[in-house]
């Protein structure tokens, strides 16, 4: 588990993504709902590109088809098409693959990114983050990764998915049963989904990595070699669940990015996965909302500053400001309307369930 200070360390530039974009096709009760932009990259890049303090650079791949503008350009494939997820809501959950909401079958896959895709050694990256979604991943090109970056944060889900080789449905199987598991103990976060942890062995995975996983809407659980913790979680009315926990993921890291504690880190990445299911798709943030956000990551990150006197790199016990951390994050996304006053002022306020309205604090002096 790589959760220490290098004494000597080379010259460090931004956090590096990898993991292939997508398209993705929704079904629901026989019909297509929507079709829309996916993979991990776009909903990690979404919320990196908002709010982390520092630059970040992505690696993907996608073929000539590929349907959307994107920030941060892929690379295109001659030789295949961008890979294709087909996801279907039925009616009943009696039976919805390992995902308990969907069965999810990816009907095309790109090329994988290569080890040459990536920079070679002579660059260093602070943060680096694997977040495969078909197999795009391979060994070669994740051990790349981890030679590159000072710490590595794994989403377990590009390594553990089988895909049917009849009609490309997603399956698990266990993390030890793969070329991976050699890995981890370079690996320091691996981030797991409640459906993917029986497949992960918490117990074994923990002496070597710190493993976070995401449990919806009970908020998230974190094992570490020496203890555990659980995250609480923020309410949401789940409209599509894709990309929460990309979402939580890329809060997750920002989080540590600006400095937070593990625990304040994981209320983040809870945050804005709850955000994420209000949204088909890709979510476009309120920017009232990020500029809050970013407000009070700056608090905290000036008060987190020169507190740890150790050679930690990461601290995984819960701030002094934990539960006031908490309570401003959910100010921040209380839904507000902006009322003119005679003056020409703007009052933000809340409107309540019965829609009066009612004044609201502004949430950011709270820190």
């Amino acid at each position: 588990m790589v959760l220490a200070r290098d004494c000597n360390p080379e010259p460090i530039s931004s956090s590096l993504v990898i993991g292939n974009y997508c398209h993705d096709v929704l079904h629901r009760d026989g019909r297509i709902i929507g079709e829309t932009l996916g993979g991990a990259t776009a909903f990690i890049s979404n919320v990196l590109d908002s709010l982390s303090p520092s630059p970040t650079r992505y690696i993907s791949k996608v073929g000539a088809d590929f349907s959307y503008s994107v920030s941060h350009p892929p690379l295109v494939s001659a030789s295949s098409l961008t890979t294709l997820f087909h996801a279907y809501f039925p009616d009943s959950l009696s039976y919805a693959g390992y995902h308990g909401d969907r069965v999810l079958k990816r009907v095309q896959a790109c090329d994988p990114i290569c080890p040459s895709d990536l920079p070679d050694l002579k660059e260093r990256f602070e943060f680096g983050l694997a977040v495969g979604v078909a197999g795009e991943i391979a060994i070669e090109t994740l051990d790349h990764l981890l030679e590159l970056c000072r710490v590595v944060f794994v989403d377990v889900q590009g390594l553990i998915r089988s895909f049917d080789p009849e009609d490309g449905t997603v399956e698990l199987v266990p993390l030890k049963s793969t070329p991976y598991f050699k890995l981890l103990p370079k690996i320091s976060f691996l981030k797991v989904s409640s459906e993917e942890a029986p497949f992960v062995d918490i117990e074994e995975v923990r002496k070597w990595s710190c493993v976070v996983v995401t449990e919806g809407k009970d908020g998230c659980r974190v094992y570490w070699r020496d203890g555990e913790l659980h995250v609480a979680p923020f309410h949401a009315k789940q409209v599509d669940p894709t990309g929460a926990g990309d979402s939580f993921f890329g809060g997750f890291v920002v989080g540590l990015l600006w400095g937070l504690t593990v625990p304040d880190a994981a209320l983040l990445g809870n945050l804005l996965g709850s955000v994420t299911v209000g949204h088909v798709g890709v979510p476009k943030f309120d920017q009232i909302m990020l500029e809050n956000l970013k407000q009070v990551l700056q608090s905290m990150a000036a008060a987190q500053k020169g507190s740890d006197a150790n050679d930690a790199l990461f601290n995984f016990q819960k701030s002094s400001r934990h539960d006031e951390f908490q309570a401003t994050l959910q100010e921040i996304v209380k839904p507000k309307t902006c009322i003119e006053l005679s003056n020409g002022e703007i009052d933000a306020s809340v409107k309540l369930g019965n829609g009066e309205i009612d004044e609201a604090t502004v949430v950011t002096e709270r820190l």
